[in-house]
């Protein structure tokens, strides 16, 4: 039987109503007592760093989870981690980088519904992760929810309400779970060699969502509080031009500012091509003008921030485009 710790974090899989709405509380003995066939599946440890809606999880949240796996590895088998769906796709990518090439598998899970509830996908979700943990052919970070299992890097949330509430974008899920075991589309080798641990994170990245008729100005704060800049540009990419290119000059002033600038695309899938029109291929002479592909806007921020701490600023785009458990294709 697999020695696995659940690192508990809060969302609404932990919640009860109190006087101020929904908030995270339930314990992760309580948690687990909702779903007592995981001791046939595995014997749990329980660790909780935190309680918090998931919308209040930062980076320093994903560092300190990194941290109780790095230090607890050896200890344990696998590690699943219950998490609010908000962030979750966020967290699952920040993991992906901070702790890479490992064997033993790292999974995420949450649910709409508070796990008190009868009526409720939480059980059923934290039953498939314990059992998606406790697989032979399980290793690496995966989100397992609604009987889907998703990479870390590819896992979005796609739905507010409905149980389903998780896509793979522009990657296939890698398992459904059926019976209690997963049912696999894609079988990962394990990684070889020991894991790879990262403790640090450059919180500086700004996401610039673009709408018609923006004014330049904006870049009066990016210049000076930010490392990095993600702009989620409209179809397959570029910047807007009112006629006076004032946009693509304030662009050029702060990649002169030894900046990095990531170009991704507001469509949820088949990702970006600044080649394909004169918006967008106008901006490749400007510096390090770089872009996403297919890569979720999670995994694109979360790895700016993961690479950033350690990479030379002529290493970036080479870093960047490195493929990370297939978040860029």
């Amino acid at each position: 039987m697999k020695n696995i710790l659940l690192i508990a974090t809060g969302g609404t899989i932990a919640s009860k109503p109190t006087k101020g709405g929904l908030a995270p509380v339930i314990t992760p003995k309580e948690l687990l007592s909702y779903v007592p066939e995981i001791a046939d599946v595995a014997k749990v440890g329980e660790v909780q760093p935190f309680n918090l809606d998931s919308t209040n999880v930062s980076p320093r949240h994903w560092l300190e989870i990194a941290r109780i796996i790095a230090e607890r590895y050896e200890e344990f088998d696998g590690f699943v981690v219950t998490h609010g769906t908000d962030t979750m796709a966020y967290t699952a990518a920040a993991l992906s980088y901070l702790v890479q090439h490992s064997k033993k598998p790292i999974v995420l899970t949450g649910s709409q519904k508070s796990v008190y509830l009868r009526d409720t996908d939480a059980r059923n979700n934290l039953a498939d992760a314990f059992s998606y943990c406790a697989d032979d052919g399980a290793s690496g970070v995966h989100v397992v929810f609604d009987g889907k299992v998703i990479l870390g890097t590819r896992a979005k949330k796609t739905r507010t309400r409905s149980y389903n509430a998780f896509s793979s974008i522009d990657y296939p899920e890698i398992a459904l779970m059926r019976d209690g075991k997963p049912l696999y589309y894609l079988e990962e080798p394990k990684p070889e060699g020991a894991p790879r641990f990262f403790s640090a994170l450059d919180e500086d990245v700004f996401v610039l969502k673009l709408i018609p008729g923006m004014k330049p100005d904006i870049f009066d704060y990016l210049d000076t509080h930010c490392s990095a800049l993600v702009v989620e540009s409209f179809g397959s990419g570029g910047l807007p031009d009112y006629g006076d290119a004032a946009l693509v000059h304030r662009l050029g002033k702060f990649l002169g500012l030894g900046k990095t600038v990531v170009f991704t695309t507001q469509v949820e899938r088949e990702g970006s091509a600044l080649d394909k029109y004169e918006v967008g291929r106008k901006l490749k002479g400007l510096g390090r003008v770089l872009e996403a592909r297919s890569m979720t806007l999670e995994a694109t921020v979360c790895k700016l921030m993961w690479l950033l701490p350690f990479s030379r600023p002529d290493e970036i785009e080479a870093n960047f485009y490195a493929p990370v458990s297939h978040d860029i294709l």
